[in-house]
C-alpha cells in the first residue's frame, strides 16, 4: 500500500519533470511542480493536471504549480530535480536558503558529479543545513512530452541505481521511497552513479558522429537504430572503455554499456550496435532535429568533461572522449573543456584517492599517508 503522506516537489517542467510529477501524482501523492519559466507550465496550472499516456495512462493532479521555488519546496519531504544538468548550479543556489535537514534532494539524473557539486554550493550558502542529496544514474523513464500538458511514458526502466551523499545515507533514502519507486536500487556511492553515467556515452557520441545526417535530414531517422552502425558502435565502445578505466581507478565497479542495456532494458547483443538495436524503447526515438541539442550542450559539459577532468587528475588518458569534447566545442563555438564541470566544482581537488573515497562514503575526509593524486 502506497504511503500517500510522502509529498514531493518536482523541479523542472520538461519531459522528465512532467513525467515524474504526473507519475507520482497519479499514485495519489501531493506534488508541487516548479519551472523557472511559468509560460511552460501555464496550461498545467490552468487544467490542474498532467495527462499520461503510453505504458502508463491516467492523470496526475498537481497540488501546486508555480515559478516560485520557495513555494514549491516548502514543507515537502522529497525534492525531485529533473532539470538539465547545466541548470544544477542555478537550482542549488535557489534552493539553498530554504532546504531543511529533513528533506531529500534527488537529482534525476545527476550526470557526472552532480550531487557533489550541489552539496558544495548549498554548504557554501547555507552551511548549517545538511539535506540528504541523492543522485540517480539515469532518469526513471524513457518519455516524451506531447504538448504542454501531456506526457508519453515510453517505458519505465527495470532498475535505476541511486546513491546518497554521503553513501551511508543511501539505504535510508531507499527505505523511504522503495514502496513508491521500487526501481530505485542501491548504487553504492555517488562515484558509482557518476562514473556509471551511461548518458555521457550514449547521448553526445552518436549525435556528433551523425552530425551531417542530422543537419541534412533535420533528425528524420531513428537515433539509436539507424544512427548506430557497427563503426559508430565501435567508437562508442572505446569511449566507454575510457570511462571504465577511470571508474576502476576510483574503486567503482563499472557497468559496461552493453551490460547496462541488458540490465536496464532486457536488450542483449554481442556488440554495442547489436544490443542498442534490441532496445524496444529506442525504436520510436528519432534523432535531434538540430545540433542545438541538450545531447551536446548538457551531456558534454556536465558528463564528458568531468569524466575527462577526473581522468587527467588520475593520469588516465581519454583520447576518444577528448575528441568528442573538442568536436562539440567546434560545432557550438563554446570551449566546453574550460566551461564544463570540473573536479574542483565537486570539491574533490587536492584529495588523494583515499580522501575522495572517504568523503563520498562518510562525508568526511580521512587521508592516508602519501601524496595527492
Amino acid at each position: 500500500m502506497v504511503d500517500r503522506d510522502i509529498s514531493f516537489a518536482v523541479i523542472g517542467g520538461g519531459n522528465g519533470g512532467k513525467g515524474i510529477a504526473a507519475y507520482l501524482a497519479n499514485m495519489g501523492h501531493k506534488v508541487n511542480l516548479y519551472n523557472r519559466t511559468f509560460d511552460k507550465i501555464r496550461k498545467i496550472k490552468e487544467l490542474g493536471f498532467i495527462e499520461i499516456e503510453g505504458t502508463i495512462s491516467g492523470r496526475g493532479y498537481m497540488d501546486r504549480v508555480t515559478d516560485k521555488i520557495e513555494e514549491a519546496i516548502n514543507d515537502v519531504d522529497i525534492i525531485m530535480i529533473a532539470t538539465t544538468a547545466n541548470a544544477h548550479k542555478y537550482i542549488a543556489r535557489e534552493i539553498a536558503p530554504y532546504v531543511t535537514d529533513k528533506q531529500y534532494i534527488v537529482l534525476n539524473p545527476g550526470r557526472t558529479g552532480g550531487a557533489l557539486e550541489m552539496l558544495k554550493i548549498i554548504k557554501s550558502i547555507n552551511s548549517f543545513r545538511c539535506p540528504c542529496i541523492v543522485e540517480a544514474q539515469t532518469l526513471l523513464f524513457a518519455c516524451r512530452a506531447i504538448g504542454e500538458d501531456k506526457i508519453n511514458i515510453l517505458k519505465k526502466k527495470n532498475h535505476v541505481k541511486v546513491a546518497a551523499m554521503p553513501a551511508i545515507r543511501t539505504k535510508e533514502f531507499i527505505n523511504k521511497i522503495h514502496h513508491i519507486i521500487p526501481e530505485f536500487v542501491d548504487g553504492g556511492s555517488v562515484l558509482d552513479t557518476s562514473f556509471n553515467n551511461i548518458g555521457a556515452i550514449l547521448h553526445p557520441i552518436p549525435t556528433i558522429l551523425n552530425c551531417g545526417r542530422i543537419e541534412d535530414t533535420k533528425g528524420d531517422f531513428l537515433h539509436y537504430i539507424e544512427g548506430i552502425t557497427p563503426s559508430v558502435g565501435k567508437i562508442i565502445g572505446e569511449a566507454d572503455n575510457e570511462r571504465i578505466r577511470i571508474a576502476e581507478m576510483l574503486g567503482v565497479r563499472p557497468m559496461p554499456l552493453i551490460e547496462w542495456l541488458g540490465y536496464t532494458y532486457d536488450a542483449y547483443g554481442t556488440t554495442v550496435c547489436d544490443a542498442l538495436h534490441m532496445v524496444t524503447a529506442y525504436m520510436g526515438i528519432k534523432a535531434p532535429g538540430t545540433l542545438d541539442t541538450r545531447y551536446i550542450s548538457e551531456d558534454v559539459p556536465q558528463s564528458l568533461v568531468p569524466i575527462a577532468d577526473m581522468g587527467q587528475y588520475l593520469g588516465v588518458e581519454t583520447p576518444v572522449i577528448n575528441s568528442i569534447i573538442h568536436l562539440s566545442s567546434i560545432i557550438h563555438s563554446v570551449d566546453y573543456a574550460r566551461t564544463g564541470r570540473k573536479i574542483s566544482d565537486m570539491g574533490l581537488d587536492g584529495l588523494t584517492l583515499d580522501g575522495i573515497r572517504s568523503f563520498v562514503s562518510y562525508g568526511e575526509i580521512f587521508e592516508s599517508e602519501g601524496e595527492v593524486v
